[in-house]
């Protein structure tokens, strides 16, 4: 019963993630819809089909388990889980219309430095919570799957960089905000 509930957890604040930022992202539909690029929208289909797996993930048996006894690791897992899903959606809301998809990331003609909050501490917060939630998801569910995240993360934080080049060139006031906040962990990094 434990193992039902948990997995249930985790399978709610996937889709809750999902329907915020979707919900928020077509809130901000006065933006001109333009035609994608395929690499863009080849991208956006293998996210979706990540997505998709690690639902139906949290509705099956252990998968590549860790342990034969997982309880230290869940409890982790879900801790883990739990803060990054609060900071990536606490984060998402905070930007506001000051947002734009990964694959897409461009400055907006409205956008302003989003300096307040966790945004006062760290650049690239939603990232971080992403990556949590991710990881403490795969601990929660006891399955070396959690490597993948570790793989996968160099190429967000690859992204984050690549993203912050384009702020500081393009955006008002981002280079000093740079120099006042770290890029991914308070005080740190």
């Amino acid at each position: 019963m434990t193992l039902i509930l948990l997995r249930g957890y985790l399978l709610v604040g996937l889709v809750v993630h999902k329907l915020i930022w979707e919900i928020l992202k077509r809130r901000r539909s006065t933006e001109r819809k333009t035609s994608l690029p395929v690499s863009v929208i080849l991208v956006k289909a293998v996210k979706l089909t990540i997505l998709a797996g690690i639902a139906v993930q949290t509705l099956v048996p252990d998968v590549l388990p860790i342990t034969s006894d997982p309880v230290v690791i869940r409890i982790v897992g879900v801790a883990i889980y739990t803060a990054g899903l609060l900071v990536a959606i606490s984060c998402r809301l905070q930007l506001g219309e000051n947002w734009s998809d990964i694959e897409t990331a461009k400055v907006l003609s409205h956008q302003a430095v989003v300096s307040n909050g966790i945004y006062r501490y760290i650049r690239h917060p939603i990232y971080v919570g992403d990556l949590l939630l991710l990881a403490g998801l795969e601990l929660s569910l006891n399955s070396w799957l959690v490597a993948a995240v570790a793989l996968m993360t160099p190429v967000v934080l690859w992204k984050a960089v690549c993203e912050e080049r384009m702020l500081v060139e393009t955006l008002p006031g981002y280079r000093e905000y740079c120099n006042t906040t770290k890029r991914f962990v308070p005080f740190v990094i």
